[in-house]
């Protein structure tokens, strides 16, 4: 059962206690990722994820990192479009040092100026190891045909140049403005004494007070104008990488399990349409695959795949194909109930830990401020209906708002009837 708290200066806590479980994750989530930045300036949120780890008042990075190693303790953070979350897996009887450690790190972090200077190479090499990984940039690239210069394409990573430009005023102020209190939500899933963890939050968390800033909402951000674009980035490689994408459903609405159940069937795992017909009966590809993204102002849905180039137009047309299929001759009652049930058995596979219970009340809580029950999603998965498919499909894939990315030598889907306006 979840429980939900708040402590006087406004952080939200949200807890699902599993007295079986030996282990316990708390993670420290945030409203701030690039959604939240400008489209030149995004890149801040990703490098103060790494400089908190860079060490405090009280630890040196090393000592943060040698806190949680003492115990067999995992300490990682991870920055996405909406969220950064600072996270913690522990085993039950060491939660009060995660705590203490985290609130340290994320109250009295000292943004040293020389380790800045040292982590900006780090998160350089990591733009550069991202630049070589051409399934990652063709999807990036996606995001800017469908919503242009909309903070959905903003980079996690930001622009070397931005990067080598950063200094530790823009950081403070960043911090200022974004890591509040009312902007902060700690979800904690697994074994663990309730008062005991509701007394180590007001000792380490109570205290910390900024004035300054303001609250991030969904209302900050506007729902994006899809556009309809075909971009292409120039890659020196053997394969190339494609994306097609659509306008996808909100986060928060009821939409999203239709979609997810057509996504499962379309090409969401190795029995999907696509998997099937392009990969295993014709051998044209090695990874085909379709997912949705939910965000709050707004979704995208992803059709990616990869392939040597004189394949690439056969694959698309085999896609569109298979997509044209489905609208005009509908979707059979097996193949929805077994997507149907594929979906629930993904959702509650994906509960097993306390890690993923944590992220998933965490996230629910920040974003729409709401947590729901696995019973009541699998609710909600068990109402879609055949036509509420149909109906999302006809929504989505529409040819008006399509768009594709393509990575690789040559721009191959120009002048396909794929290609969009």
């Amino acid at each position: 059962m979840y429980k939900r708290y708040q402590l006087e200066n406004g952080i939200r806590i949200v807890t699902e206690k599993i007295p079986y479980f030996r282990s316990v994750s708390i993670g420290v989530w945030f409203a701030a990722g690039s959604l939240y930045e400008d489209f030149e300036s995004s890149g801040i949120p990703h490098f103060i994820e790494h400089m908190l780890f860079k060490g405090t008042k009280n630890r040196t990075a090393k000592q943060i990192a040698q806190a949680m190693d003492a115990v067999g303790g995992q300490l990682n953070a991870f920055t996405a479009k909406e969220c950064t979350c600072y996270y913690s897996n522990v085993i039950d009887e060491h939660l009060p040092r995660a705590i203490d450690v985290l609130s340290d790190m994320i109250t009295n972090s000292l943004l040293d100026p020389v380790e800045m200077e040292k982590e900006k190479g780090v998160v350089l090499e990591e733009i550069l190891m991202y630049e070589d990984s051409p399934e990652d940039l063709v999807h990036d690239l996606l995001a800017e045909a469908l919503v242009g210069k909309h903070p959905l394409a903003n980079s996690i990573l930001g622009s070397q140049r931005f990067i080598l430009d950063l200094n530790r005023e823009m950081l403070v102020s960043f911090l200022d403005e974004k890591y509040l209190p009312q902007n902060t939500v700690i979800s904690v899933a697994g074994n663990f004494d309730e008062q005991q963890l509701i007394d180590l939050l007001e000792k380490f968390f109570g205290n910390w007070k900024k004035e300054s800033g303001s609250a991030v909402g969904q209302c900050s951000v506007p729902v994006p104008l899809y556009q309809s674009r075909n971009l292409f980035k120039w890659k020196d490689i053997e394969q190339v990488h494609m994306c097609i994408g659509y306008p996808g459903i909100p986060l928060g609405q009821d939409d999203v399990y239709p979609l997810m159940i057509f996504n499962n069937l379309l090409g969401g795992g190795m029995s999907s349409r696509l998997f099937q017909n392009i990969r295993e009966d014709k051998g044209l590809v090695y990874s085909i695959m379709s997912y949705p993204s939910f965000y709050t102002c707004g979704g995208l849905f992803t059709i990616y795949a990869s392939m040597k180039p004189s394949q690439a137009k056969k694959v698309a047309d085999l896609i569109m194909e298979e997509i044209q299929k489905i609208k005009t001759e509908g979707i059979s009652r097996d193949e929805f109930n077994t997507a149907k049930e594929q979906l629930k058995g993904n959702y509650i596979l994906g509960l097993e830990s306390s890690s993923s219970r944590m992220n998933a009340i965490g996230k629910s809580e920040l974003l729409l401020g709401v947590v729901r029950t696995p019973e009541e999603i699998l609710t909600k998965i068990g109402n879609a209906t055949m036509d509420d498919v149909m109906r999302v499909v006809d929504q989505v894939l529409s040819p008006d708002t399509m768009a594709i990315a393509v990575v690789g030598r040559e721009n191959v889907l120009e002048g396909t009837s794929c290609t969009a306006s």
